[in-house]
């Protein structure tokens, strides 16, 4: 875990201190001491003898009292000296402000190279670089220059300085909105993301995280660390960058058709994350999730003061999967006895006028909704906060009234309510009271609607928790003997790829059932194989120089006679020789033709940020036109390989359709776990490539496999 020494440090050395007003180094020390700052501040010029009052030092070593933490505003190509200079004094940690480092080619690599071996070799741990800084904002800790950051209970984490402005500058307008800290993660090339999620997770300030992410050094630590954090405290994320995983290699599917920004999404999910797709949701859901309990059946009632608003509420959160159940009849019965004839007491509510001289009707309605049991949240939209300014100033007094009351509801039943409100611009005293009491207010209908999914969506990943998988793969998958010697084979002939009765065994042996596929290495020893098969056999060339079998002409369907399998074989091994005089031809593959059934594919990749990422969807030559097809983060546990099927766009072909008989999804939710377990058991493997798979009515085919090996 992170030093305590480094986000709530109690003494500050800037390094690069100046007098020049529009300088990184007097600006942070005009803030630290006009926010006034806990700790001791200590500038660091050669060249000054103070700064505002504040002795200076030629560098951080001659300082006499301990340091805690170092502000390094000077430019990256000082950065290994200054930390060596750090490192002598003891300094826990660094804030690195420069860029130039890894993001501007070799050469900035290599100094951050330098500049991290430095860091290391004394235990200085760095924020950055090319960050905007880091704020504790309880301990007025502010080494990033922005004035007046409002303080609170979410923690902010940021690799963009302008998202974070953009975060606080909205805070700042919103009134019992704030930060516990602010930290800009820079090029994350010592402190990564997990380490900053473990602090917070521990952090008695902290409620909930907000995060604006573009890359991650290390994904995977992220998401095991993301899995224990979201059962403590909600994670809300928004993941910019949508270009594909890595580098495409040659001839894979999976390779080609894995978006970061899907894989990501699943992933972040998997762990609890919440993840939103547009900025301007970040914040809102990060105050409901810090503030309010979270919805535990998915269940919402919209209680509203007119229709439009109650129908547009209904649609959205229908698009969010969140429930509008009906209500029951007792408690219909208590609201027809505070409402005019009019109303409307199915869910949605609608008041109908009920409580256009009396708002305080509007807190009775929600105590009756959250006293259902079947309702877990309530989504109020309308008019409220505006009753005094549209009907009388003497209802000012009601709403505030309504405001306590809502405020206490939350409290008393552990259960969420959101406000709508049209009047939020006038910022009138109920509106804030509701702020008071943790309750969010929005403008936007749209807003609201998503906060309050985020309640449902966050609480039904707590009710699951116990089914999903910690990222970490099963110590027990073992690999097996015969498995390690296939790849072992394939290692000492130098290949990287291994051949397709290899790959198939390996399947097959994890599987559970014997690879029926055989290799000839004769026009007669071919034969010997078809005839013991009662099924027409498919034959291929065998070549670690010929991946795309079909472009040499070296794959022969649906044969049977000797005669024309004596002729097959000649023909595939002419035609490799033809395409590759140089290829290495061990035989021909001679195999059963599998029946009728679904086509799907089964892949997996390894992904720079989080390692190992396994695909699934509808295959054949289909499956680039129709890329339909879902990913998840490896390993998976049975529960998410039934959801992964369950996902693609064409489920219903695996229930049949239009007289076809349906796909055996056992079968396929059984391969898939066996694809983990056999990635899991293989480190060596990069990539595995099962296309097409037959699902058939019981059990599968699978007609060509392909596993490629690291280097």
């Amino acid at each position: 875990m992170l030093s305590d020494k480094i986000l709530n440090a109690g003494s500050i050395a800037v390094v690069g201190a100046s007098k020049t007003v529009t300088k990184r180094g007097y600006q942070a020390i005009r803030i630290l001491l006009e926010e006034k700052y806990e700790g001791r501040i200590y500038p660091v010029n050669p060249k000054l003898e103070s700064l505002f009052g504040l002795p200076c030092y030629p560098k951080v070593s001659a300082i006499p009292d301990p340091v805690d933490l170092a502000l390094i505003t000077t430019p990256a190509a000082t950065l290994p000296a200054v930390l060596e200079d750090c490192g002598k004094k003891g300094v826990a940690g660094a804030v690195i402000i420069a860029g130039g480092f890894g993001e501007l080619g070799e050469a900035g690599r290599e100094l951050e190279r330098k500049m991290v071996e430095v860091a290391r070799k004394y235990h200085i741990r760095l924020i950055g670089p090319n960050t905007s800084g880091m704020i504790n904002m309880h301990k007025h800790l502010n080494l990033v220059g922005l004035r007046d950051a409002p303080a609170g209970n979410i923690a902010l984490i940021s690799q963009s300085g302008n998202m974070a402005l953009t975060m606080i500058t909205e805070a700042k307008v919103k009134s019992r909105i704030g930060f516990s800290y602010y930290v800009g993660v820079g090029n994350e090339a010592d402190i990564s993301f997990h380490e900053y999620l473990e602090f917070f997770e521990k952090d008695p300030n902290t409620s909930a995280i907000l995060m604006y992410v573009e890359g991650m050094r290390n994904g995977r630590k992220f998401l095991q660390q993301a899995y224990q954090t979201t059962r403590k405290k909600p994670i809300v994320l928004l993941k910019s960058g949508r270009s594909a995983i890595g580098q495409r290699s040659a001839g894979s599917h999976t390779g080609a058709l894995a978006g970061m920004s899907e894989v990501a999404r699943t992933a972040f999910k998997r762990a609890g994350i919440v993840v939103v797709e547009n900025s301007d949701e970040l914040l809102p859901c990060a105050e409901a999730l810090a503030n309010l309990p979270p919805i535990k059946n998915n269940n919402v009632a919209i209680l509203a003061d007119g229709g439009g608003h109650a129908t547009i509420g209904s649609d959205e959160l229908s698009d969010l999967k969140v429930n509008l159940p009906d209500l029951s009849d007792k408690t219909k019965e208590k609201l027809k006895a505070i409402l005019p004839a009019a109303a409307s007491v199915a869910n949605p509510v609608d008041v109908a006028g009920g409580a256009d001289d009396n708002p305080v009707v509007l807190a009775q309605c929600a105590r009756i909704l959250l006293h259902d049991p079947n309702i877990g949240g309530v989504l109020v939209v309308g008019l409220f906060g505006g009753y005094s300014i549209r009907f009388s100033e003497s209802l000012a007094f009601a709403e505030e009234d309504a405001a306590h009351q809502f405020g206490k509801l939350v409290r008393e039943t552990g259960k969420p309510i959101i406000m709508h409100s049209l009047y939020n611009f006038a910022k009138p005293h109920s509106l804030d009271l509701l702020r008071y009491y943790g309750i969010p207010v929005f403008d936007s209908l749209e807003l609201s609607c998503k906060a309050i999914g985020v309640l449902a969506e966050y609480g039904g990943y707590l009710r699951g928790y116990k089914s999903k998988v910690k990222f970490v793969f099963n110590m027990g998958a073992k690999a097996k003997a015969r498995g390690q010697a296939i790849l072992h084979q394939a290692r000492e002939e130098g290949r990287r790829a291994l051949l397709e009765h290899e790959a198939k065994e390996l399947i097959s042996m994890h599987f559970g059932s014997p690879c029926r596929d055989q290799l000839a290495g004769s026009p007669d020893e071919a034969v010997e194989w078809a005839e013991k098969f009662e099924e027409p056999v498919v034959m291929k060339i065998v070549s670690p120089d010929i991946l795309h079998k079909s472009e040499a002409g070296g794959v022969r369907l649906n044969l049977k006679k000797p005669a024309e399998i004596k002729r097959a074989y000649k023909e595939i091994v002419a035609n490799a020789k033809a395409f590759n005089p140089e290829a290495d031809i061990r035989g021909v593959l001679v195999a059963p033709m599998a029946g009728d059934g679904l086509e799907i594919i089964i892949g997996t990749k390894l992904d720079d940020q989080f390692g190992p990422v396994i695909m699934f969807g509808i295959g054949g030559i289909m499956v680039e036109v129709l890329k339909d097809v879902v990913f998840r983060v490896l390993p998976i546990s049975p529960y998410s390989a039934k959801n992964m099927i369950n996902e693609i766009k064409s489920v219903k072909l695996l229930d049949g359709f239009r007289g076809q008989p349906p796909a055996d999804r056992k079968a396929v939710k059984r391969l898939l776990l066996t694809v983990s377990e056999i990635i899991g058991s293989y480190p060596e493997i990069q990539e595995l490539d099962l296309n097409p798979v037959i699902a058939h009515e019981e059990g599968l085919s699978v007609v060509d496999a392909r596993i490629i090996l690291k280097p």
